[in-house]
This record gives structure tokens, sequence and C-alpha cells, in this order.
């Protein structure tokens, strides 16, 4: 089963309203376990980045400014979403945070050159399933990582590839996959086979009675009284 967790930073808050994505991150997942492959990539979003953003992001005009457009990178892109490593057909669900939010940007952005939408069917919304699994209890990211003890001590600002990693890591929490105490079991069950490998055979010991042993066995059966096996 192949999975990609997705995450983006963007202008703002709304794509209707001209805001355009700047990040781009993602990891692909095979069996729920990280394969090694990412996607990132810094877009200019031919637009200027309003402070309040900046300030969830920390990405700047200027360092946006030499950074390919969406166009230079949607190729690619969608190759990750859509192909695995040997470049051969293999459509991914999407694992995202708040799927809506970053989905409308990504299609509005896809409708802008226009190629087709993704649809929602492809994407697994993890806020979604915290709010079922835990009603009532916070369900950002943040709060997430706390609950599964994720170390998120590096997520200083957003980052789309930084979140991805950590989401990755929630989703498998949220899922039922996240279980620390089964490297313990492995770790466990390879030093047992290996105490095994390691067992010296010795010979049986013999346990056949000597004559002075059956002969005080003898004695001490004359002495008992009535035995039952002789009733």
């Amino acid at each position: 089963m192949r999975e990609v967790v997705l995450d983006t930073e963007t202008t703002g808050l709304e794509p209707r309203e001209g805001h355009r994505i700047v990040e781009i991150g993602a990891l692909e997942l095979l069996n729920h376990l990280p394969s090694g492959r990412v996607f990132h990539v810094y877009l200019n979003p031919e637009r200027d980045m309003p402070a309040e953003a900046q300030k969830v992001h920390g990405l700047t005009t200027a360092f946006l400014s030499d950074k390919p457009v969406f166009a230079e990178a949607v190729e690619e892109f969608q190759a990750f979403l859509e192909s695995d490593r040997d470049h051969n057909p293999a459509p991914a669900k999407l694992i995202i945070h708040n799927a809506s939010f970053d989905m409308a940007f990504i299609n509005s952005e896809l409708q802008r050159l226009g190629r087709e939408p993704i649809g929602a069917e492809r994407t697994v919304d993890t806020l979604h399933l915290a709010r079922q699994r835990f009603p009532g209890a916070p369900a950002s990211l943040d709060a997430l990582c706390r609950r599964f003890n994720v170390d998120a001590s590096a997520r200083t600002q957003h980052g789309a590839l930084l979140d991805s990693e950590l989401l990755a890591e929630v989703y498998l929490g949220l899922i039922g996959g996240r279980q620390p105490d089964l490297g313990l079991v492995h770790r466990t069950a390879r030093r047992v086979a290996a105490q095994a490998r390691e067992r010296t055979v010795r010979p049986a010991r013999p346990h056949a009675p000597s004559a002075a042993e059956l002969a005080a066995h003898q004695v001490f059966l004359q002495q008992l009284k009535a035995p039952i096996w002789l009733a």
C-alpha cells in the first residue's frame, strides 16, 4: 500500500483571495513505513508575502524570489503523487492534516494550469481521524505530537517537510501502527534466538539408582505400616 504524507505552506488562508502555495513537503509510506522518498520544494508565489503568513513559516518575499513557480515544479510533484520510484503508475492515498485547506490550494494551482483537480476521495484527513478518536480533545499537530510522544522540538515555525515528517508519526499513532513496544519485542526475540544458537549441548545426566540406593529404598519401605498400595 502506497501513501504520501503531505503538507503545504501558503501566503494566506484562502486561494480564492489570490493566496498561493510557497512550500510543499511530502514523504512516501509503503505499508505504513517510510520508504525514504521525499518531495520538497519552495515556490515563488508571484506575489508579496503578508506579514501574518511570514510569522507562521518565516518565508520571505526575498527568499522566494528566485525559487521556481508552481508551473515549473508541477510535473515532478504530480509524478511523486502518481508513481513509484520505478516510475510505474501507483496513485497514492494522500495523508494530510486538515486536508480541505491544503487540497483547496493544490487544486487551485492545478486548475490555474488547466490540469485536473485531485478528488477528495484520495485524501485521509488526520484532523478528522483525531477528532473521531479523541472527541473534544485538542487536535492540532502540536497537540497530537504531545499525545503520541513525537519529538516536535525542532518545530519552532511551520515547515512543510518537517510537518510532513511529524504527521507521518502522528498518523501511525492514530491508526494504531506506532507501537514503540514492538521494537522491544523484536529485540527480545532476536536475543532469545541468539541465545538458542549459542547454547552448549551436553549429554543427558544418568538417573538410574545405584545398588546401594535400591537397598536403602527397600529398608525404607519395610518401615511403612499398611502402605496404601498393599490395601
